[in-house]
């Protein structure tokens, strides 16, 4: 879910204080009319009590009470302006009363006129240093001007001159919400339903509290009594769908925000978490409707341009979403993790304007602890672990840390068989499924118990029906919450459960944060550390990991004999042979390719791509097409580095047997860094197509060596980008080596450790159980070598 802020706690201001009519025996008509003006007030006939006023005016132009009381009754009307000038007028009449004073001040606060409000609350406070009801108004006053700490100490002032006051116990809880002292805040909600216990403004604020606590059921709860207080109370139901939305309970969610609207159509919050509701609901389009209804009520509503944005972002309008974006950092420069969001964004463009100092600022701000950036964009953004391991761990700070929610798990006794969990949104035909489904059909059914928790689509598609087959038990987890997966899982007594998604879409690391398992695992998702105190393992190898590198990583590392990343050795390639002019490639010349994603591309490997071009004639770059801005910034970039445009040819996306088969046509595929490419490799390669790859520092950069190591190819590993270049140019120019690779390529993906599923297996289930008996052995996780 993208970051989604938790809507203002309500804070409400005292109500005008009305004076009683000032005794005076020579005017015993005008008394008598003041009396009658304020009766009627009290029975909220208004308009009586107002011609009442007015025809008191007409006769006195500068009566104190008349003013005072019309210009109440223009405030409670909804005529601040109006009110304004009344109450000034009383309180320029009569500058020593304190309430006149307190009167206008409130008026002056309901037109955001709050330094002057300040300032007349400060005269009454003048005069009456004991009166509360000015010292509470004072302190909303400076909570909207964000003086936080001031408005806090007038609060608790109030409550020392008046301890009973219900109103300013909940307004001080929500200035301590906001100044993030949460059990502080809860405590002062507490106090408040205790003078006031049908007190709804103070269960939804409790409420919110609660859901900052990230305690969701007990803060559905306060909603819901806010609910049966006053059921029309459309901040309730919006705070409750937030709730639910928590929860997972989606519809609910919506059937919430909805009711929030009805009550309140132009709440532009409820319109906008009405937006993320259906998002989370697979509506992306829907979702776009509710955002822009929620910026036609309020244009510089920062958080509904960016999840607009992110909606367009699914919907792959990749231009329009990068306006969104842009807009929000104009509205609010340090938006939470935008940074790193916006430059992925532009990657995904190939929108590379001032990509050396986008890196280093963003280098900067994750140095400096700041939300500045998922982890996901830096695997393909930096070479450099240490930057990633203190994304990873500022993202788990604030968005997923450890959760004490459940207790801790007892020490288990030995099962049988070791019980896993594998736990994906990906379990249908993703690239994550096609590598690991031979992985899930070979384990050892003697020694181990799968169970599969999906919470991603439900496809229903034919490698979803395969995978179900493949797991013991396959759970639909997508209506339930982080806690609740983690109950089902300690309730299905899972020993050993491996996140496959880390922190890429869809991820759902909260789950782990709950402590789903004894042992949990970070394994093949997500090419880097989750910098989580919770994960216990990360599956590598030593190409990926060297141990002069573990520093960078949290996790304790399992070191599988070859290559860490599973294959399904049967894969099908369709045999339907493919011509070049089918593919829109030239029938002869050197054909280069990469099929990784845009944002893999940077403008250096790009350059790099160019220098080859240039030093071997009539050759040309197969890319997948990624868009058709991408596709245009690249054939320019090509035409800035002297190679013509046309040189560059695009591939259209296609079902995978088809996509395996059209490699035959390239000649050799050549890499990314710092992110290589992964699922990519190990297709060409299954494919028969040589990888061409340089080895960089970070995980993510060193997949494909791993994947070449494991399948006895280690001369296509370079170690500079100038001795990857040079090896391009030499195969593409050396047509004998290149055919020589062909061959070993052809012979070692049937014999070789990468494509061998059932050795992979064995090897990952040796890791399995060493982790298992180290656990049955109370030792804490520790590195782990798997032997070949």
């Amino acid at each position: 879910m993208t970051s989604r802020r938790p809507t203002r706690p309500s804070a409400r201001g005292r109500a005008f204080k009305p004076r009683p009519p000032e005794p005076n025996r020579a005017q015993a008509a005008l008394t008598r009319s003041l009396q009658q003006a304020w009766a009627w007030y009290a029975n909220a006939e208004w308009d009586k009590a107002e011609q009442s006023c007015r025809a008191m005016l007409a006769a006195h132009a500068d009566h104190f009470d008349a003013l005072t009381l019309l210009g109440i009754i223009a405030a409670q009307t909804r005529r601040p302006t109006e009110a304004a000038a009344l109450l000034g007028r009383a309180a320029a009449r009569r500058p020593d009363d304190a309430a006149a004073s307190n009167n206008y001040g409130n008026v002056l606060r309901e037109l955001k006129r709050l330094d002057d409000a300040l300032a007349s609350y400060e005269r009454a406070l003048a005069l009456k240093p004991d009166y509360a009801e000015a010292h509470y108004n004072r302190g909303l006053a400076l909570q909207e001007l964000k003086r936080l700490d001031d408005a806090l100490a007038s609060y608790e002032r109030a409550l020392a001159l008046k301890p009973d006051y219900a109103v300013a116990c909940n307004n001080r809880g929500v200035t301590l919400h906001e100044l993030g002292r949460l059990d502080d805040a809860l405590a002062s909600y507490e106090r408040a339903l205790v003078l006031k216990p049908d007190y709804a403004e103070a269960l939804n604020n409790r409420g919110n509290a609660l859901r900052a606590h990230r305690r969701f059921e007990q803060a559905l709860d306060s909603y819901d009594r806010a609910l049966l207080i006053n059921p029309e109370y459309a901040d309730a139901h919006n705070g409750r769908g937030v709730v639910l939305q928590h929860l997972q309970r989606l519809e609910g969610a919506l059937a919430s925000f909805e009711r929030a609207l009805a009550i309140k159509p132009d709440y532009a919050e409820a319109h906008h978490n009405r937006g993320n509701a259906l998002r989370d609901l697979g509506r992306p389009e829907r979702a776009l409707e509710s955002y822009e209804r929620a910026l036609a009520i309020k244009p510089d509503y920062a958080e509904a341009h960016k999840n607009c944005g992110a909606a367009l972002h699914e919907l792959k309008r990749f231009d329009a979403a990068l306006s969104c974006y842009e807009r929000v950092l104009a509205l609010k420069p340090d938006y939470q993790w935008l940074s790193g969001i916006l430059l992925h964004l532009r990657m995904q463009l190939c929108d590379w304007r001032e990509f050396d100092a986008a890196i280093a600022q963003l280098g900067g701000k994750i140095e400096r602890l700041e939300c500045a950036t998922p982890p996901f964009p830096m695997v393909a953004l930096t070479q450099s672990p240490a930057l990633q391991r203190q994304a990873a761990q500022t993202w788990v700070r604030e968005t997923c840390p450890e959760n004490a929610l459940l207790p801790p798990i007892g020490k288990r006794d030995r099962h049988a068989r070791i019980r896993l969990g594998y736990y994906s949104a990906d379990f249908y035909n993703h690239a994550t499924a096609s590598l690991a489904a031979g992985l899930f059909e070979q384990h050892d059914r003697e020694r181990f118990e799968l169970v599969g928790f999906h919470f991603g689509p439900a496809t229903g598609d034919d490698m979803t029906t395969r995978l179900r087959s493949a797991f013991d038990r396959f759970i639909d987890v997508r209506t339930k919450s982080d806690p609740e997966v983690a109950r089902i899982s300690r309730d299905l007594e899972i020993d050993i459960a491996v996140d496959m998604k880390g922190f890429t879409q869809s991820q759902r690391a909260g789950i782990f944060a709950h402590r789903a398992a004894p042992l949990q695992v970070n394994y093949l998702g997500y090419p880097g550390t989750m910098g989580a105190p919770y994960i216990d393992y990360l599956v590598a190898d030593v190409t990926l990991i060297p141990e002069a590198s573990r520093g960078h990583y949290s996790e304790k590392i399992v070191y599988l004999p070859h290559s860490y990343q599973v294959n399904d050795r049967t894969r099908a390639i369709a045999d339907r042979p493919v011509s070049r002019v089918e593919l829109l490639l030239p029938p002869s010349g050197f054909v280069f390719c990469c099929f990784n994603n845009a944002y893999k591309i940077t403008p250096q490997t790009f350059d790099g791509w160019m220098r080859i071009l240039r030093s071997v004639q009539h050759s040309v770059l197969w890319l997948l097409e990624d868009g058709e801005t991408a596709s245009r910034n690249l054939r320019q970039a090509a035409e800035a580095s002297g190679v013509s445009p046309s040189r560059l040819v695009f591939a259209q996306r296609a079902p995978l047997p088809e996509h395996l088969a059209r490699h035959r046509a390239a000649d050799l595929f050549i890499d990314t860094l710092p992110c290589n490419a992964h699922t990519t490799a190990s297709d060409a390669l299954w494919a028969g197509l040589p990888v061409l790859t340089c080895l960089g520092e970070s995980f993510a950069g060193r997949v494909a060596a791993s994947l070449l190591n494991a399948l006895e190819l280690p001369e296509l590993i370079s170690t500079t980008p100038a001795q990857y270049e040079a090896a391009a140019i030499e195969l593409a120019t050396n047509p004998a080596r290149l055919a020589a690779l062909r061959a070993r390529l052809d012979r070692n993906r049937r014999t070789a450790p990468l494509f061998d599923t059932e050795l992979f297996t064995r090897h990952l289930e040796e890791a399995y159980a060493q982790m298992y008996e180290r656990y049955q052995a109370d030792l804490p996780p520790e590195h782990l070598h798997i032997a070949p």
